[in-house]
């Protein structure tokens, strides 16, 4: 069989900013996932949205998600709008803005798993269990360093502040995975003929992991 694997070079992981310009929806499909119309977007899968001042249908005003099956004028949210109120018109989806996290030499994460909660009682002729609350774990990244890199300088202030971000992976066949964590270190490496580096940065990740 033909090895369907593919290679992690041209991998790219990205920090979101602020908010850029936001989009205006004209058109609303009930159902799980909905799907919005926006002429000429120009969004991507993976890119993180705040819908607002939608008429009609109001499920998602308030709601920030992560756009999935882009077309040009298209995007889906997993946000479930079945048996809701007909759309009827105008409404918004602003974008958060992403900066690359540059030089990044390799990656891993996702390494979570869900609690075991143990249901065995009297009756039981062996343990019992069930699954709770899914974990997503960490994910950690390699970089060089760049001192006046954005991204870079975004996660730094995140790990100061202690503040939640967002983070986004795009794998060379398109795929994207997103999701919000905690910078937890930012550690210096450095050595004898070697290059300056921040190895094993540790994002926490808190929530669920959206694959686009």
């Amino acid at each position: 069989m033909t090895s369907t694997a593919i290679s992690a070079q041209g991998s790219k992981l990205e920090v979101s900013g602020g908010s850029g310009a936001a989009k205006n929806i004209t058109g609303l499909a009930l159902g799980f996932p909905t799907i919005l119309k926006a002429v000429a977007h120009g969004m991507a899968n993976g890119d993180i949205v705040t819908f607002a001042a939608l008429t009609g249908n109001t499920t998602l005003n308030g709601v920030t998600a992560v756009v999935k099956n882009v077309t040009t004028d298209t995007f889906a949210v997993e946000v479930d709008t079945t048996g809701g109120a007909a759309y009827v018109n105008g409404g918004t989806a602003t974008p958060a803005q992403w900066a690359p996290i540059a030089n990044l030499k390799s990656f891993k994460g996702f390494d979570g798993q869900a609690n075991e909660i143990d249901k065995t009682n009297l009756s039981s002729t062996a343990k019992e269990y069930m699954l709770g609350l899914q974990d997503f774990g960490h994910f950690t990244f390699d970089v060089d360093k760049d001192f006046a890199d954005p991204g870079q300088l975004a996660c730094s202030a995140a790990k100061r502040a202690g503040t939640l971000k967002n983070f986004r992976l795009t794998l060379p066949n398109g795929t994207t995975a997103t999701w919000a964590a905690y910078v937890k270190n930012d550690p210096l490496d450095g050595g004898v003929d070697q290059l300056l580096a921040t190895t094993g940065v540790s994002l926490r990740i808190s929530g669920d992991v959206t694959f686009a």
